[in-house]
């Protein structure tokens, strides 16, 4: 079945789109009178964004040929040839079987699954004003294809009867994963209820379909505005960041210095701004997006969109939401989720009162006559970091220049999976003269892994944030497919010819968007819809490869001063070290309150909610302290509302993470963090086995043992009990 289709409809969230005609290449010039014009290419048609992707290994994505105004026509096109391909599976007078049931669902939708995947990479990297309306439509198109597929029931008896006979007909274990998954997927969505029911079904997801896209437009149109400042505005802050604000006044053409709403943007400045006054504004516009009542405000929808999600579970047999959406997850249900996330939260809460105390303090012996209020945390936790612990942030991001840390992520990969990256960028097409590409070889023989695009840089229109992409899954069915992925992030373009300074933070997103790179190019199974991974296991790969950001070989070889290019000095990596567990509580209870809200809205049967009420509610009840807001407050929280991805399923970075933390001991046990016995198992049993085996007993296979939250408690430095 297509996996493009089921992505676009279940696991894409927050995705923004393209430009009119996205660019992929300076213009030519001009002819010159001597010469005669050349002729013109042919327009791209329909069938450019249909067909199979040409050029070296299998070939990559035709974005020269992307064209706004043939997405529509392209996916309906695309749709209608799917539905065709499914019901010739359906309708079939053979006897049902693995191979002309379940394998021919896997290779059908190829055409509609390169179209959406055009669309909705645009949808994420340039998402102007026209795909945002189109998106409106194109969403909902595929929700309803999904469903014909999910409510075929001619389709649904064929799955079944492969899936009653699979411990008879000889199928390998991973043809019995890959059927049990499908079963249990067409029961999830609904394939078993009665034609009354189906039909609402349908109209719940043609509904929730809508809704998705308005909220995120309308987050995005928030984000898209900006604090503008001027030089007297400007006390604290760094040169480097003081340019990227003047860039990103330039490039809208305002005078002045501009904090655009984004995280990339606002975090820095709330961390060094010395005026309290504009610190308050910058972090009021933030925390209020989608949340001004007026005609970009979100709450209207969350109503909606929560209300549905109840109704649906309850059609399909589930106690809410939180239920039927973890019925697929390695927590199963909400309350193993609840149990993890609040045997966390009481010793994160502790270290923020510790926190807040320590600044307080500090406050007061700068002759600072204040209480602390959320927009001074991040900027009195840095003061007290650099009192304790003599650790200035600025000299530490003088280190972390951007195109370094790039070259650091690439000889991790090579250090511990043998990988090699050859820039190729120019040779091949792409969606905007940002995107640089990259082809990934096994080192010892050359042979090809996959693709890697990388668009590194924050622009209007792009969605904010940090995520990666699959353009193309691997597998193994009829012939080897390598993947083709992404890296994208919102990292703040530097003033004239000034080098990008990253911060640790942000060197250590890099590393895990990389590391969920890194799991698609080593995927290694038969099957396409084997190749994903449980919503709570798939950032644990992409949260261990962090840890090598400040390994030693690391930070020799490419923490270079950008000035000077002498080694981070071993000072500063010490004092680094006795600083990482600092801020901890902050970081927990700003994510970990997220989480637990979200969990709480979707396990109300009911659904009836007032987002306002709801939250407020809920953290009062929590104690959240009032210095800290959640990391995505309702009205602007793209994970849960912009599709069903994440909902209910926020808590996955935490159950991820009790994982990653467990998987580094194993490395730290060595003494070695490139151990190479270690690394192979990591690489074999972890990365490469996609969903073909559960993947409890997958970690079982690789630590010998389930993961033990201790090791994420002694991580944050919080108390081990």
């Amino acid at each position: 079945m297509s996996r493009t289709l089921a992505a676009a409809t279940i696991t894409c969230f927050g995705l923004a789109a393209c430009g009119p005609r996205p660019a992929t290449q300076a213009p030519a010039p001009a002819p010159s009178a001597a010469k005669a014009e050349a002729p013109k290419p042919p327009e791209p048609t329909i069938e450019d964004l249909l067909a199979e992707w040409k050029g070296p290994h299998g070939g990559v994505p035709p974005w020269d040929q992307v064209r706004t105004e043939l997405f529509q026509p392209a996916i309906e096109q695309a749709a209608t040839e799917f539905l065709a391909e499914v019901e010739a599976i359906a309708s079939s007078n053979e006897a049902a079987t693995f191979d002309n049931t379940l394998a021919a669902l896997e290779r059908s939708g190829k055409r509609l699954d390169r179209a959406a995947t055009l669309f909705f990479v645009m949808t994420g990297n340039r998402n102007a004003p026209e795909i945002q309306k189109l998106n409106g439509v194109i969403q909902p198109k595929l929700s309803e294809v999904s469903d014909k597929v999910n409510f075929n029931e001619k389709l649904f008896k064929r799955v079944k009867v492969v899936y009653d006979a699979r411990e008879k007909t000889g199928l390998t274990a991973e043809q019995k994963r890959l059927v049990v998954k499908t079963y249990d997927d067409f029961m999830r969505r609904g394939a078993n209820l009665d034609a009354e029911k189906k039909k609402r079904m349908g109209e719940i997801n043609q509904a929730l379909a809508k809704l998705f896209t308005d909220f995120g437009n309308r987050v995005q149109a928030d984000e898209d505005t900006w604090v503008l400042l001027q030089k007297e505005d400007l006390a604290g802050l760094p040169e480097p960041l003081i340019q990227s604000y003047k860039a990103a006044a330039t490039e809208r053409k305002l005078e002045g210095f501009a904090v655009v709403n984004t995280r990339s943007a606002v975090d820095p400045f709330l961390t060094f701004s010395e005026n309290r006054e504009q610190r308050q504004k910058v972090w009021t516009a933030f925390i209020r997006r989608g949340d001004n009542g007026d005609k970009n405000d979100t709450n209207a929808l969350i109503v909606e969109i929560v209300k549905l999600r109840a109704e649906r579970a309850k059609l399909l047999g589930f106690k809410s939401h939180a239920h039927w959406r973890m019925s697929d997850t390695m927590a199963k249900d909400p309350a193993r989720a609840e149990k993890l996330m609040m045997r966390v939260w009481p010793a994160a809460v502790a270290r923020v009162k510790q926190e807040v105390a320590d600044m307080q303090a500090l406050a007061t012996k700068l002759g600072h006559k204040l209480t602390i209020e959320p927009w001074d945390y991040r900027f009195y936790m840095e003061k007290v970091r650099k009192e304790r612990y003599d650790l200035d942030q600025n000299e530490f991001k003088n280190y972390f220049e951007l195109e370094n840390m790039i070259a650091a992520s690439y000889y991790m990969a090579e250090r511990l999976y043998g990988y090699a990256f050859e820039e190729i960028t120019g040779t091949v097409s792409v969606f905007h003269p940002d995107v640089r590409v990259y082809r990934v070889t096994k080192k010892d023989d050359g042979t090809h892994v996959g693709f890697l695009y990388r668009d590194d840089f924050a622009r209007q229109y792009k969605r904010s944030g940090a995520w990666q992409m699959t353009y193309q899954g691997q597998h193994k069915l009829d012939a080897p497919v390598d993947a083709i992925v992404s890296n994208n992030n919102n990292f703040t373009k530097a003033g004239k010819d000034q080098p990008v300074l990253i911060s640790l933070d942000d060197a250590e997103t890099l590393f895990h968007e990389f590391g969920h790179a890194l799991h698609a190019l080593t995927n290694d199974t038969t099957y396409p819809s084997l190749g994903g991974t449980p919503r709570d296991f798939v950032e644990f790969p992409s949260q261990v490869h962090e840890n090598w950001v400040l390994t030693r070989d690391v930070l020799d070889k490419f923490a270079l001063h950008y000035k000077t290019k002498e080694k981070m000095p071993q000072a500063l990596i010490d004092k680094m070290r006795a600083a990482s567990t600092f801020n901890q509580g902050f970081a927990t209870v700003e994510y970990l309150s997220a989480a637990i809200v979200d969990m709480k809205l979707h396990t109300d049967p009911k659904g009836a909610v007032d987002p306002k009420r709801f939250e407020e509610k809920a953290l009062a009840a929590l104690g959240m302290p009032k210095q800290i807001v959640m990391r995505h407050r309702l009205p602007q929280f793209q994970h849960l509302f912009t599709s069903d991805a994440y909902s209910a399923g926020y808590y996955s970075y935490l159950w991820s993470d009790v994982m990653a933390a467990d998987a580094w001991e194993a490395f730290e046990e060595t003494k070695d963090p490139w151990h190479p016995a270690t690394a192979k198992k990591f690489m074999e049993i972890i990365l490469a086995t996609g969903d073909a085996i559960d993947r409890a007993e997958a970690y079982r296979q690789f630590r010998g043992r389930d993961p033990k939250v201790e090791a994420l408690l002694k991580n944050r430095g919080f108390p081990v009990r």
